[in-house]
């Protein structure tokens, strides 16, 4: 016969999943995607999800020429994060459930924190538009280069968010407290170091934030002539040697610089002479385009995003074109941004960034209580409880199960401040 829960089990659980849903701010401010239990434990837990197709238009009545086939891309998404917070309780301690109540507030905490630094991990590590700043976070100004680069490149205005460490958000509000000749914001910044919403961007304040150390490489360059093939060629699949037909993840180049020597992954860099275009009017917005070094063998560099310049002229690079080059060289300079360790400030519109909830099959007939919640954002919370009579020791874990996926890195960045 199974363990069953007492009353002050039950309001415990109640009272787990409640502050489990207040605790998950970030989780919030991302999309999300449920998927079918069955369908995932067929596939490794692994789905592919579509990115927004970008398509052209022409002048003139006759599109004779222009009926051309068009690209969809994907991009996999894993459900990979497995965390669970386990604990003991013995008979004596039982008796006061207080205890009790105590360890449930600490599993929802720690599983709210593991999800909430899930997903700035994603964020700061793969989101590829740099704004990279010279002093300290002084406020509107700051988020007003994250609103430029992305309204310099097509990204939907709605459901913005920045993700601030505590010094640089309490920094920010410092320099809103002080404008004195403005009502209602100055006061809050002042009282409570709370900003809200600047510059079209809701901003929230990190309790901790990952950090990038400063580029160390120095003297790298790269041959952006059209010979040496260092753009990219988006494609929706492709074929193995063994003749299997498979998708292509596309957020990602391997590219080959003339040396790969002191270069660490999560640095930041710019390309001369390459600049970043509006993602549909392809114009060429006048300011370089930013890229994120992925992983490093050698010479030959992972970066995203990748370089689609359209210098192979085929309809899928003109679909997808993220940058344009005013001239090429044989040894084009790469400029690195993060000059200074600093803490990482992610930002990102909402659909570049998505949660994909899911749950365990857990047996209720198999000797150990089960209870299940679910939270307004679909994560599923899964309370156990197994009693060991030789010990007189009670078993509890709180466990959830969900991925996190960055669909689109070119809708999501990070702010560096205090760089030479």
């Amino acid at each position: 016969m199974s363990n069953s829960f007492s009353k002050e089990e039950r309001v415990a659980f109640e009272d787990i999943l409640e502050g489990f849903q207040d605790q998950l701010v970030l989780s919030k401010n991302v999309s999300t995607y449920n998927t079918d239990g069955t369908m995932m434990a067929r596939t490794g837990d692994v789905i592919w999800r579509p990115r927004p197709y970008i398509l052209n238009s022409f002048d003139g009545q006759d599109q004779t020429t222009n009926f051309k086939t068009q690209t969809q891309l994907s991009v996999p998404a894993t459900i990979g994060h497995s965390k669970s917070v386990p604990w003991t309780m013995d008979a004596k301690e039982l008796r006061d459930a207080l205890q009790e109540k105590r360890l449930g507030d600490s599993a929802k905490l720690r599983l709210a924190s593991d999800i909430n630094r899930a997903i700035m991990d994603v964020a700061s590590g793969q989101g590829t538009l740099v704004v990279k700043r010279t002093t300290a976070a002084t406020g509107f100004d700051d988020v007003a280069q994250c609103e430029a680069i992305f309204n310099e490149q097509g990204i939907p205005m709605n459901d913005r968010c920045i993700a601030l460490s505590t010094r640089d958000y309490n920094g920010m509000a410092s320099n809103l407290a002080g404008r004195q000749t403005l009502q209602g914001k100055p006061l809050t910044a002042y009282d409570r170091a709370y900003i809200g919403e600047v510059c079209s961007f809701d901003a929230f304040k990190l309790d901790y934030a990952n950090r990038i150390t400063a580029a160390a490489a120095t003297g790298i360059t790269i041959d952006t002539r059209t010979p040496a093939g260092n753009y990219y060629v988006p494609k929706a699949t492709s074929i193995a040697p063994t003749g299997e037909q498979g998708n292509v993840d596309n957020r990602y180049q391997t590219v080959t610089l003339s040396a790969g020597t002191s270069i660490a992954v999560g640095d930041c860099f710019t390309v001369a002479n390459c600049y970043a275009v509006h993602q549909i009017t392809k114009q060429n917005t006048g300011q370089l385009k930013t890229f994120r070094i992925m992983s490093i063998s050698g010479a030959s560099a992972v970066i995203s995003p990748p370089i689609i310049s359209a210098q192979g002229g085929s309809t899928a690079e003109l679909q997808y074109q993220n940058c344009v080059f005013t001239s090429t060289a044989s040894s084009a300079a790469l400029v690195w941004l993060n000059t200074v360790a600093a803490s990482i400030n992610p930002f990102w519109q909402k659909d570049a960034l998505e949660i994909l909830p899911s749950r365990y099959a857990v047996p209720t007939d198999a000797g150990a209580n089960v209870m299940r919640g679910t939270t307004d954002n679909g994560f599923e919370i899964v309370m156990q409880k197994f009693y060991d009579i030789n010990t007189m020791i009670t078993k509890y874990r709180v466990d959830t199960l969900f991925g996190v996926v960055n669909k689109q890195p070119e809708m999501s960045g990070i702010m560096l401040f205090s760089q030479s």
